[in-house]
């Protein structure tokens, strides 16, 4: 009798392995899928130029294409003391390398870009313009009387290079 027990006990056994073995194999190709894409897309990261000299665009790519940052610009005075205007973005996008951002207001004007990021003539992350954010940059100002006018121009904003990491002989 406990023969026979053990007999059906490892009939199941060897009935359930084959689901059990297939199941596992499924769920390790699903983890591998997953690391294969996370480490496939590009971390986009990092602070590129802007309109002028000293202006930059800072970006923080997140999760599920959020992108969080802030453009950086000379502010309206004139002079040797120009102060700077940070402009934080308020909705962005990222899909793949289409990029869509817009912020918020800051002295009277905010900014809309639409356009790509693209691998730019650099070598490697630490050279600059490794990437490049090519598109639609629009100006949105608001004049006394809340009128709000419109200028686009097509830009091409090259990333800064990135500092190498800690043990990077690359």
């Amino acid at each position: 009798m406990i023969r026979a027990e053990a007999g059906l006990a490892l009939n199941r056994f060897v009935g359930v392995l084959p689901v059990v073995l297939m199941v596992s194999v499924m769920l390790g190709q699903d983890a591998t899928k997953s690391l294969q894409t996370n480490q496939s897309t590009p971390d986009y990261s990092g602070m590129y130029s802007f309109l002028q000299e000293g202006e930059f665009v800072q970006l923080t790519v997140e999760d599920r294409g959020q992108v969080s940052g802030f453009v950086s610009r000379y502010g309206d005075q004139q002079g040797e003391h120009r102060a700077f205007v940070d402009h934080f973005i308020k909705q962005s996008k990222l899909d793949g390398k289409k990029l869509d951002f817009t912020t918020e207001i800051a002295q009277n004007a905010f900014y809309s870009f639409k356009g790509t990021i693209e691998r730019g003539e650099g070598k490697k992350p630490t050279d600059e313009a490794y990437y490049v954010l090519k598109g639609t940059l629009t100006q949105y100002t608001l004049d006394s009387s809340h009128k709000t006018t419109s200028k686009s121009q097509a830009v091409a904003f090259k990333s800064f290079p990135q500092e190498a990491e800690v043990g990077d002989t690359k």
